[in-house]
């Protein structure tokens, strides 16, 4: 059903991070490469589609996708690797933490680090992704369509779900569905304002301490300003009222 989103509030650090637009090429960037080895031509490689329509839709240079594409094309494979990391910030609260690397021990040693600095445990691979689920995220922004509308032709198209606002209108899918409603929605309403995969917490942590909630900010922040990392989710909700004292 549309309405309020409380994913929106999980992600919202992670947005102004991407709003980095060296740090959202770099991260682009890694994704094509990673994408580019299952083949370069789009028509037969969903990820490498998802991946193009990411860069378009942040208007990356042309140049930048071609010579991706080009050192795939001519056998020169990157040696980067996808790793995800599991573990707890102050709370409870569960993160997930999404990189892509060429030097697995430096991450590992990065992403351990901010764990400790701001009072989290890095735990095993499996530890807490049984709490989210991995799903599509596409994002359009509320341009005053009928949000009915919007929820019938999502649904009609494939999507699970979709929640809207005053500014946004979130549409969720299953991963197997992901490019098929995408790129169908592209057709329908336009390039997204974001478009990829994502981890959804099954329930939320409610966070109404501002030094708790200011410990856990820091240290997704720290994690995503590592070059590595593509992502970090996590399954808390900070009271509004908090929100605005940090």
């Amino acid at each position: 059903m549309a309405g309020h989103s409380k994913f929106k509030n999980i992600m919202h650090r992670k947005g102004a991070q991407d709003a980095k637009r060296a740090k959202k090429f770099a991260r682009l960037t890694k994704e094509l490469q990673v994408a580019a080895r299952n083949g370069v031509d789009p028509s037969s490689n969903p990820r490498l589609r998802s991946a193009l329509a990411a860069c378009r839709a942040v208007n990356m240079p042309k140049d930048n996708i071609e010579r991706v594409i080009k050192k795939a094309e001519s056998g020169e494979n990157s040696n980067l690797e996808e790793i995800r990391y599991e573990g707890y910030a102050p709370g409870g609260v569960a993160l997930i933490v999404e990189a892509v690397t060429d030097n697995r021990n430096r991450t590992a040693a990065e992403v351990r680090s901010a764990f400790a600095k701001f009072g989290g445990n890095l735990g095993e691979t499996g530890s807490v992704s049984f709490m989210f689920s991995n799903i599509g995220y596409i994002v359009y922004k509320n341009d005053n369509k009928n949000d009915e509308e919007i929820l019938e032709i999502a649904v009609d198209i494939g999507a699970d779900d979709v929640n809207s606002d005053a500014n946004t209108h979130e549409i969720i899918t299953s991963i197997t569905e992901f490019n098929n409603v995408r790129e169908k929605l592209d057709d329908l309403l336009g390039t997204p304002e974001q478009a990829e995969l994502v981890w959804q917490p099954e329930n939320y942590i409610q966070i109404d301490d501002e030094q708790r909630a200011t410990s856990i900010l820091k240290l997704i922040d720290t994690l995503d300003n590592c070059d590595d990392v593509q992502g970090v989710y996590g399954n808390f909700e900070i009271n509004e009222d908090i929100l605005k004292l940090i």
